[in-house]
């Protein structure tokens, strides 16, 4: 399978050695500043360069979505002022992004709650959101304040909520109805996980929809995670058998 590709992706290509759809934990921003004597919001700067630079190249090759884990639940337990710098550097990432997502024909889309953000963040990302909604190339998914358990506890909520009000029968429901209602809805599951940084745990991210992906636990931080890294990680993904099951 990995011979069918191009070393470059380009060209003629075997679909099936190219992820549709890739899921990224992007872990170790801080640990790369800290490395160089930096504050970590130069590690998260730095991180978001290489988000743009990651779902450039994942379109350019193929992919047709991008999930990244931006902001977990469990990411409220940082100090506060590091809360806060991430924040307003999402803000900005989203804004200053706008142009390229329409200029590629990329979907912007924010998963997760947002109760949480101040107005005028929320305003940014819905805004970005309603101007590359009809975007087809490629879908940019980035989860805010999101926890998988959550994502299931919400989808139960929405479920039991219509079969109470009798727009749905208890008979219904199964994988697929509950996958319609998951954040996720709508779309391919994640065919390819990558977390930076060498931890090997999911930590609460597409409980759900990582069922059946492949896993890929590089050691380096994320800010060092660039095009090259992305190609060793395809190309080993290529070489998996994937029987989802079967023999």
């Amino acid at each position: 399978m990995l011979n069918a590709m191009h070393a470059d992706f380009s060209g003629q290509k075997n679909t099936d050695a190219i992820p549709q759809h890739i899921a990224i934990i992007m872990d170790g921003n801080g640990r790369w500043a800290k490395s160089r004597g930096l504050p970590r919001s130069f590690g998260h700067k730095k991180g978001g360069q290489r988000v743009k630079e990651i779902v450039r190249e994942a379109k350019r090759i193929g992919c047709k979505a991008v999930t990244i884990f931006a902001f977990s639940t469990e990411n409220w337990k940082r100090p506060k002022t590091e809360i806060n710098i991430l924040f307003r550097y999402l803000a900005y990432f989203i804004n200053s992004y706008k142009n390229e997502l329409m200029r590629d024909n990329i979907k912007l889309k924010a998963i997760g709650r947002r109760d949480h953000f101040d107005k005028k963040t929320i305003q940014t990302i819905e805004a970005v959101e309603d101007l590359t909604r009809d975007n087809t190339s490629l879908t940019f998914n980035i989860c805010i304040d999101y926890g998988g358990r959550w994502d299931i506890i919400e989808a139960a909520k929405k479920i039991a909520k219509n079969v109470k009000s009798g727009k749905i029968d208890e008979a219904q429901i199964d994988e697929n109805l509950f996958s319609k209602n998951l954040a996720l809805a709508g779309q391919l599951d994640p065919d390819l996980l990558i977390r930076t940084s060498g931890e090997q745990r999911v930590s609460n991210f597409l409980l759900w929809n990582l069922a059946y992906s492949e896993f890929y636990f590089p050691r380096i931080h994320w800010p060092d995670f660039d095009t090259n890294e992305l190609h060793k990680a395809i190309k080993l993904y290529a070489r998996r058998d994937r029987r989802f099951g079967s023999i």
